[in-house]
Parts: structure tokens; C-alpha cells; sequence
């Protein structure tokens, strides 16, 4: 069975930690607006095509998610209660927590506003222990929960962090790792979206252990040999990423949905300024 514990760790393994925020942005208009807590809340606007950024679990429980329609989410749950998205205090509460991170390790992977790996390998502690004590200051000082995944690997933890949900924590520690990728879907991999998990499938590879009985030679010839030996690697639980401090830009990007189809160029041309001021600010 695996199960989050604590263990040692040799010197040369590395221990990192991918923290996530629960419903980051409706958590927190929960925690601003007490009087909606127990309720079903959704992040959004309802204003032509809107659609939910991010929902609680009541919500959830009602088949709502993130990038869902609002008209839909309405419909699946009539009484949802929808705010407004306040992307400054949500950029605001970020930035508290990784002042957090930062007192425990300098090399922090930020991949999203909620979300980030951490590489705590220097430190004496166990990543059981550390990211416990995380999770608990960033609950003293935001009043909101996280969970964490630990593995020796960015891939792992990240999967990790999703096994306890919410506010809680899972380990996976290298001898484990056969056994935790053996049943574990092939969309869950790094890298893996949904036309991929969707050609996988097709050829009767639903789960890591299914891809594993291919060889290195056959992964390459069907999915080409980049991909193909990715693929080898990873779907035996092998990644060698390291966890980046620095990232170079490769683009940026504003997004805008209109009330109505824009149907001409010159329709398109028109909007353009005020979506490049946008990008600009």
C-alpha cells in the first residue's frame, strides 16, 4: 500500500516538494466572505460567455469545474453563488506564500499563482516534516489550506499532491515508485494532455504499466524518438527535471471573451488596441 510517512533519504536523492493550493481563488473569497463558506462558489463572471475560473468542492460535488461555461455551472447547480474575480488579491495572497517558501528553500519553481515546486534537498529534515510544517504557516498566515506531494522527483510530487485533497499530504519515496506507476493513468504523466491520453487509449495504453511492457525501440517507433523515450522514461516514473528558479519567457498573453462572434478581420482589427494595452500594462 502507499501511503504518505516519513522516511530518510540518502544524501544524493533529491526531495522535492510540489505544493498546492486547495481552490485557491474561491478559498479565498470564502475566507473574505464568510457568509458563503458552506455554500457552492464559483469564481467567474456570468456576463456574456464567462466561465468559472476556479469552483470550491461543494461546487464540485454538482459537476462544476474550472473553465466550465457559467451558464452551465449555473444549471448544474442553480444555487451557486458566483464572485467576481479579484486577481489582485489573488496575486497578493501568492506572493505571501511563497515569502513562505522561501524560509525553508531558495530553489522554488513557481508554475501557477497556486501552485509550486519546492527543492528542499539541502535540508537535514525529512520532506514529510517540512512540508507539514509549510502547510501549517501557510494556514497561520493566510487562513487558507494546501496540500503537498513528496517524491524525489518534480513529476511524482506533483501527482502526489493531488492524492490527498484537500489539506492534506502524500509521499512517495523511491521504493515505492514501481508500484505507484503501475496503475497509475497515462494522462497523469508530465506532458500528457488530452489528444495524447486520447491516441494512447486508442492503442490500449490506459495505464503507466500498460506503456511499460513496450520497449525502448517500440515507444520510439510509435510516438517518434523524442517523445518515444520521454515517454519510456516517464511512464516508469523517471524524470530528471530540476526544479527551476529561473524561468526565460516565451510568451505573454492577455485573453478577452466577447459577448458575440467576432465574424470579419476588420472586426478583429478593431479590438485589437484595447486587447494590446492590455498586454502592455
Amino acid at each position: 500500500m502507499i501511503h504518505g510517512s516519513k522516511h530518510p533519504t540518502t544524501q544524493s536523492m533529491k526531495k522535492i516538494i510540489h505544493v498546492d493550493m486547495d481552490c485557491f481563488f474561491a478559498a479565498i473569497e470564502c475566507r473574505d466572505d464568510p457568509s458563503v463558506a458552506d455554500k457552492p462558489v464559483g469564481v467567474g463572471s456570468d456576463k456574456g460567455r464567462g466561465v468559472l475560473t476556479t469552483c470550491n468542492y461543494i461546487a464540485r460535488e454538482f459537476g462544476c469545474h474550472s473553465a466550465m461555461p457559467v451558464f452551465l455551472a449555473k444549471k448544474r447547480c442553480p444555487h451557486l453563488v458566483l464572485k467576481p474575480i479579484r486577481f489582485d488579491v489573488y496575486k497578493r495572497e501568492s506572493q505571501r506564500i511563497r515569502e513562505i517558501f522561501a524560509r525553508y528553500t531558495d530553489k522554488i519553481e513557481p508554475l501557477s499563482l497556486d501552485e509550486a515546486c519546492l527543492d528542499v534537498s539541502h535540508r537535514e529534515e525529512y520532506a514529510w516534516d517540512l512540508a507539514k510544517t509549510i502547510r501549517a504557516e501557510i494556514f497561520k498566515t493566510t487562513g487558507l489550506t494546501a496540500s503537498a506531494g513528496i517524491a524525489a522527483n518534480k513529476m511524482i510530487a506533483k501527482i502526489a499532491s493531488d492524492w490527498r485533497k484537500p489539506n492534506g499530504q502524500f509521499a512517495v519515496v523511491p521504493d515505492q515508485v514501481e508500484g505507484f506507476m503501475k496503475d497509475l493513468p497515462v494522462r497523469k504523466l508530465w506532458g500528457v494532455g488530452p489528444k495524447s491520453a486520447e491516441r494512447l487509449a486508442s492503442l490500449g495504453l490506459d495505464t503507466c504499466g500498460q506503456l511499460q511492457e513496450l520497449s525502448l525501440d517500440q515507444a520510439m517507433t510509435r510516438f517518434g524518438p523524442t517523445w518515444g523515450y520521454e515517454l519510456h522514461r516517464l511512464c516508469r516514473g523517471i524524470d530528471d527535471r530540476d526544479v527551476q528558479t529561473e524561468r526565460i519567457r516565451k510568451s505573454m498573453s492577455v485573453e478577452h471573451t466577447f459577448s458575440n462572434d467576432l465574424t470579419t478581420l476588420e472586426d478583429c482589427e478593431a479590438e485589437l488596441p484595447e486587447i494590446v494595452d492590455e498586454l502592455k500594462a
